[in-house]
């Protein structure tokens, strides 16, 4: 059997430098004391990497990182977090030489735990080796490491070779050529990551982590500054008054005019991105249209300036509880069930094909720079305010044409079918592609459980989030 044996850093992955992830760690799964701490070193660490002290700074930078950090959060963190950013440094060149191998092992400085979900799920890799963090029996990390010595290492890479030797060795000093031959046995593509967490939209780099730390105190005021002024302002200049605070809305297509007393209203179909999206849809149209909502937190209900409709997951409830709210006007409906910051459409819940023919599709998007809007490990009431932190946060909103009567359920199509096709259409207008996944995977891939709920908190445990996120 043909292996191949191959280093992460500085190989598969184009940084050979692994400090951004764990500044990663340190920021999702302790805080943001943690996060400075280790920045504030990083001179150190630095330097100890030019002296030659290469195994001192690796361990300086575990133990700044993880050193009493429960293992469930460091495993959270490898699992919804650092794949995202291990995919976007990926060298797919030397990627598709590695996985023409039918043995693939991962040989990586970082420990284990960081890496082990992404290398064999994304990459394929069939083991990986690399330094075993060190746990207390209460499931702390101790911040030490062992089997951390070239010599262990070497050990466990033979022992996981039949024949005791790879066919080929990928280091930083022996880079690989692509040939035809592994190019015609390159059967597999890297999986791509559809869902991930986290606050952090960039890596964290040394002068990226510092702009952001700077950037921390004035985006806290600006975010408490950008509410009250929302709350306070008539909803129909929200779009104009935007641009004088950084912010930015983009619309375009025609939106419908609104429901007249003897009509029914239409039922706005929208991608769903952030939490925002239904109020940014009700400014552009300068009206409060009424949005239904599954798990969204009370404090986002309460702050919330348009109305909410909370459904149930009970599928005959929550349709009486649309079909009353249609029949006072215009709804907002996002049938993927939860975001999703990826180019992707999660499969679309075909209930609201059942209750209309009066369908608007509405294509929604964002961009933000440093501070993502959505969380499923997190607290949910704090999205708001990490969305209007950003220093310019960007609003795409594109009304597509009402669904003429022969694409509904009235012209004897299936829910399914009138879903699917809203899916597609609002896939092509964004550029993104759709996929058959949907809320429980998105769940079971990031929190851990089994899909049939969103990760819910106590009170207590919703201020330790809160706490963790900003102090500790």
């Amino acid at each position: 059997m043909e292996s191949v044996v191959s280093e992460l850093e500085g190989t598969l992955l184009k940084d050979s430098d692994a400090f951004s992830y764990f500044m990663l760690v340190a920021f999702e799964a302790s805080g943001l004391v943690r996060f400075a701490l280790l920045l504030a070193l990083w001179p150190v660490i630095r330097f100890l990497d030019m002296v030659g002290m290469d195994d001192v700074s690796l361990k300086l930078m575990i133990f700044v990182a993880v050193a009493g950090v429960p293992k469930s959060e460091i495993e959270s963190v490898a699992r919804a977090v650092l794949p995202k950013f291990y995919m976007d440094d990926l060298d797919m060149e030397k990627w598709k030489v590695f996985s023409s191998y039918e043995k693939r092992v991962v040989v990586t400085k970082t420990p284990e735990i960081m890496v082990e979900m992404f290398v064999k799920e994304h990459l394929h890799a069939d083991e990986v080796v690399g330094t075993q963090l060190s746990f207390n029996r209460f499931d702390l990390a101790t911040g030490f490491v062992h089997g951390h010595s070239s010599n262990t290492i070497s050990q466990r890479v033979a022992n996981l070779l039949s024949n005791g030797a790879p066919t080929l060795v990928m280091d930083q000093s022996h880079p690989p050529v692509l040939t035809d031959q592994n190019y015609d046995h390159q059967l597999l593509r890297p999986l791509p990551v559809i869902f991930h967490d986290g606050r952090l939209v960039k890596r964290p780099t040394p002068s990226t982590s510092l702009l952001i730390l700077l950037w921390m105190p004035v985006g806290i005021v600006l975010a408490i500054f950008r509410i009250a002024l929302g709350s306070i302002l008539p909803f129909w200049s929200i779009p104009y008054t935007s641009r004088l605070f950084t912010g930015k809305i983009i619309v375009k297509g025609k939106p419908p005019v609104p429901p007249s007393g003897s009509n029914s209203g239409v039922l706005f179909v929208c991608t769903h991105r952030t939490l925002l999206d239904p109020v940014v849809l009700s400014s552009v149209l300068r009206r409060r249209i009424p949005a239904v909502t599954y798990s969204i937190s009370r404090l986002s209900e309460i702050l919330s300036p348009i109305p909410t409709v909370r459904l149930t997951r009970t599928r005959h409830v929550d349709a009486e509880k649309i079909k009353q709210e249609l029949s006072k006007g215009d709804l907002v409906v996002c049938p993927e069930g939860t975001t999703c910051r990826e180019p992707f459409l999660l499969r679309f819940s075909a209930l609201f094909a059942e209750l209309t023919d009066r369908i608007v599709p509405v294509a929604m998007n964002y961009r933000v720079g440093f501070f993502h809007a959505t969380t499923a490990r997190g607290w949910k009431g704090l999205d708001p305010i990490f969305f209007f932190m950003n220093p310019r946060p960007v609003y795409e909103v594109t009304f597509l044409n009402q669904l003429p009567v022969e694409a509904t359920c009235s012209s004897g199509k299936s829910p399914h079918d009138v879903a699917n096709y809203v899916q597609r259409l609002l896939a092509a207008t964004l550029g993104f592609e759709c996929t058959n996944f949907t809320r429980k995977d998105k769940y079971k891939v990031l929190a851990g459980n089994d899909g049939t709920a969103s990760p819910t908190f106590s009170l207590v445990d919703q201020m330790v989030k809160v706490v963790r996120t900003f102090i500790l």
